[in-house]
C-alpha cells in the first residue's frame, strides 16, 4: 500500500535530491573541475561521519539499510529522511521510494549545489558560474533519466543573458521539465529587463515553467539584523543551516519582490502563456500580495505605461500563471479562502526533515470540509496546469 491514497491522484511539487561531494566535479568539464568545491554537509543536520560513510561504499547506501526502509511501507515518508533516505542520492532507488509514495510524478530540485550557480558574488566569474549550472544540469538530467515520473528542474543563472538562454537550450534539450532561476535582481537587472525577453520567450515556447525556491537566493538575513546582544538562535530544527526565527519572518521578501518586478515590467503580460511556480518560499503571503498589486495598478497606471497597457489585473495575471506551495505548517484552507483555490499546489519535500512526517494529513486538517473540487485543484489540477509535461506517461 502507498503513501498517497488510491482514490485521488498526487502531484508532488517538491522533493531534492541530497548531493554526494562529488556531485558537481564529477559532471563538470574536466577544465573547471579543480575550480568548482565539494558539496559541502557542514551546516547541515546530516554529520561529516554520515557522508563519510556512504562515499566509503563507492556513493551506496547498504542493500540491508535499503531492505530496511523498503520495509517500512507507507510508513516511508515519515522514517526516511535527509541523506540516509531511499532515493536520496541514486535515482533507481529514489524509483522504488515513488512507488511507495505513490505520486504520479515529482519536481526534483537540487539541495546543496546550487551555492555557486545562484550566488550573488560578482568575484565568481561568469566561466565558472555557468560551468556550475552545466555540471548541475548533466548530473540531474541522469538522476531523472530512467523514470518519467522524476521531473528534474535544471538550474540557469540570468547573471549573463547571453550564457543565460545557452544554458537553457542546453537544458532543454538534456530534458528538464522545469527552470530554476534566482529570487534575486539578475546580474544588476530586473527579471523583467528586455535582455531577458528571449529567455521569457523561450520558455514559452518549449512550454516550459520557471520556478523558484528557497536557496535561489541567500537563504539566512544579513547577519546585522541578528546582532541584538544575545547568544545566537538555531534554526526550527535545531541546526544550522535553516531558516532561524528572523529569516522566516521575512522569507517571503524576496519571492515577493522578484515576481512584483516581472509583473510590473509587464511579463506576464507580454507573455501571457509563460508559467511559474514558487516552491518551498510558503504561501502565507500570497493573499496580500495579490491585494497590494491590484491597487498598485489601479492607482500608478495612471502614470506608469507599463500597468496602462495591462490587460489584466495582477491578481489575475498571477493566479492564470503562477503557482505557489504552502508550508505543511500554514493553513491552506485559510489561503484558498482569502484568495482562491487555482494558486496553490501539493508538495512533500522529501526527504527534507521540514516537509514534516506527514504533510497529506496535516493538509487535509487544514482543507477541513471544503469540497473535492478544491482538492482535487490542490493536489492535482492546479500542478497539471503549471507543468503541462506532467500529463504525460
Amino acid at each position: 500500500m502507498a503513501y498517497a491514497p488510491d482514490n485521488r491522484p498526487m502531484y508532488d511539487a517538491d522533493s531534492h535530491i541530497m548531493e554526494l561531494p562529488d556531485f558537481l566535479q564529477k559532471y563538470a568539464d574536466p577544465d573547471l573541475r579543480s575550480d568548482i568545491p565539494a558539496v559541502s554537509y557542514s551546516a547541515s543536520l546530516v554529520t561529516d561521519e554520515e557522508v563519510a560513510e556512504i562515499m566509503a561504499r563507492g556513493g551506496r547506501h547498504t542493500e540491508e539499510h535499503v531492505a530496511e526502509m523498503i520495509a517500512w511501507g507507507d510508513n516511508l515518508i515519515e522514517r526516511s529522511k535527509e541523506i540516509q533516505a531511499l532515493g536520496a542520492f541514486d535515482g533507481r532507488e529514489r524509483s522504488k521510494a515513488v512507488d511507495m509514495l505513490g505520486f504520479k510524478k515529482q519536481l526534483v530540485f537540487a539541495t546543496h549545489s546550487v551555492t555557486m550557480p545562484f550566488s550573488p558574488s560578482t568575484k565568481i566569474s561568469p566561466k565558472l558560474r555557468y560551468g556550475a549550472a552545466r555540471a548541475h544540469n548533466r548530473h540531474m538530467a541522469d538522476f531523472c533519466a530512467h523514470d518519467s515520473r522524476l521531473m528534474g528542474v535544471a538550474v540557469v543563472p540570468l547573471d549573463e543573458p547571453p550564457l543565460a538562454l545557452e544554458e537553457l537550450e542546453f537544458a532543454l534539450k538534456s530534458g528538464a521539465k522545469a527552470i530554476w532561476v534566482a529570487h534575486r535582481p539578475a546580474g544588476g537587472r530586473s527579471p523583467g529587463h528586455v535582455e531577458l525577453d528571449p529567455f521569457w520567450a523561450r520558455l514559452v515556447e518549449s512550454n516550459t515553467p520557471f520556478v523558484m525556491h528557497v536557496g535561489g537566493s541567500p537563504l539566512q538575513l544579513d547577519k546585522a539584523w541578528a546582532n541584538n546582544g544575545r547568544p545566537p538562535t538555531k534554526d526550527w530544527m535545531g541546526g544550522g543551516e535553516n531558516l532561524r526565527t528572523k529569516d522566516v519572518a521575512v522569507l517571503h521578501e524576496g519571492p515577493e519582490t522578484f515576481l512584483s518586478m516581472m509583473l510590473i515590467d509587464g511579463v506576464f503580460e507580454r507573455f501571457p502563456k509563460l508559467r511559474g511556480g514558487c516552491i518551498e518560499l510558503g504561501a502565507g503571503w500570497v493573499p496580500s500580495m495579490l491585494v497590494r498589486l491590484d491597487w498598485v495598478a489601479k492607482i500608478w497606471g495612471r502614470t506608469d505605461a507599463n500597468l496602462a497597457r495591462f490587460t489584466r489585473k495582477p491578481s489575475e495575471q498571477l493566479t492564470q500563471q503562477v503557482a505557489f506551495t504552502p508550508f505543511v505548517f500554514e493553513d491552506i484552507g485559510a489561503l484558498i479562502d482569502q484568495s482562491n483555490p487555482d494558486l496553490y499546489l501539493f508538495s512533500t519535500d522529501y526527504p527534507h526533515t521540514e516537509g514534516g512526517r506527514n504533510p497529506i494529513a496535516r493538509f487535509e486538517t487544514a482543507l477541513g470540509n471544503r469540497s473535492e473540487q478544491i482538492r482535487d485543484r490542490f493536489y492535482s489540477q492546479n500542478f497539471l496546469r503549471i507543468f503541462p509535461e506532467a500529463r504525460a506517461a
